[in-house]
This record gives C-alpha cells, sequence and structure tokens, in this order.
C-alpha cells in the first residue's frame, strides 16, 4: 500500500510541474512599466515603440516604429530611436528628442522629477531648465507622423509640412 502511495506521489509531482514553471516565468516589463519604477511618468514615450534594451548601467535604448510627433504644451519630436542613461529621477545623455519652441527645434538633454515625487517635472534644453505639469506625461501619447492636426487644416496638412528638426540651431532663447 505505501508503494501505491509513493507512486501516486510521484506521479502527482510530475503532474503539477509544468504548470508551477508556467506560472513562474513571467514574461519581461514593457518600457511603459519600467519608468515609473525609476520614479518617471509612464507617458514620456509615445505609444508606437517596438522595443527596448536596458542595461544594468541604466543605459537603455528605445526603438519606435517610426519618428513622430507628440502635442503636450510644446511639439515634441520623436526620432525611430532613442537613448539615454535612466535612474530613480532622472534620464541623462538623452539623444533622440527634441521640442519645438517659436520657428526652432532644441534638443532635450535630459529629464528630471522631484523626489520625494511632486506635481513638477524638468526638462533641460540646452542652458534652460524647463518645469512642466508631470500630469500630461501621466498617460502614454498617440504620435502622428508630422506635426501637424488634421482637423481643421483641410488640404494644407499636404502643403505644409514640419521639417525634421536638425542640430544646426544654436540655443539662443531663454525662457
Amino acid at each position: 500500500m505505501s508503494a501505491n502511495i509513493l507512486i501516486l506521489f510521484l506521479l502527482s509531482l510530475f503532474l503539477l510541474r509544468p504548470t508551477l514553471s508556467l506560472s513562474s516565468d513571467p514574461s519581461p516589463p514593457t518600457v511603459y512599466e519600467i519608468l515609473p519604477k525609476f520614479g518617471l511618468p509612464q507617458g514620456l514615450l509615445p505609444s508606437n515603440v517596438v522595443s527596448y534594451t536596458l542595461q544594468d548601467d541604466g543605459l537603455f535604448t528605445v526603438e519606435l516604429s517610426s519618428e513622430c510627433y507628440v502635442e503636450f504644451d510644446y511639439l515634441v519630436y520623436y526620432e525611430k530611436t532613442v537613448t539615454g542613461k535612466i535612474s530613480i529621477g532622472s534620464i541623462a545623455n538623452l539623444k533622440g528628442i527634441q521640442v519645438k519652441r517659436f520657428l526652432f527645434w532644441f534638443d532635450v538633454d535630459e529629464i528630471r522629477v522631484d523626489l520625494p515625487p511632486s506635481d513638477s517635472i524638468y526638462f533641460q534644453v540646452g542652458i534652460i531648465n524647463k518645469k512642466l505639469d508631470v500630469g500630461q506625461f501621466e498617460t502614454v501619447h498617440s504620435c502622428r507622423d508630422n506635426g501637424l492636426s488634421e482637423s481643421g487644416c483641410g488640404s494644407w496638412t499636404r502643403v505644409l509640412q514640419l521639417p525634421t528638426p536638425t542640430n544646426e540651431v544654436q540655443m539662443l532663447i531663454t525662457e
């Protein structure tokens, strides 16, 4: 009788093992789940992220399906590849994000939040440090291929296209 119990016990362990291994193999987090782990809002990146890599030292690369524009308080341009170094409360050495101010495009060099969290987020653009309301970055935004809204522009959207930002303009404007 004890041999039958032992066989049933071993058989039940064998049958339960695949179930246990399936439940303990979680899928990797999305980039939108990673940002809040560093104290940053998930809406810093647009909805068209297709992949990302994050190294142990914080260096990251984010690949978008295409370059795009998102309208926050300012029009923001995302290149197809965004890179930087993430740490608790900040992204430094940022490449691939630009903001339009007046008629010029400027590189966003760094993004920071207060620790402990507040209602503010800070963007370093050249020598300018711009404070914005963090609420506009709490949700992930869809992007457009260009910076023009289809509503109200009619056929002008086919004529007027925003140029791709360049790094040739020196930082001359201060706020």
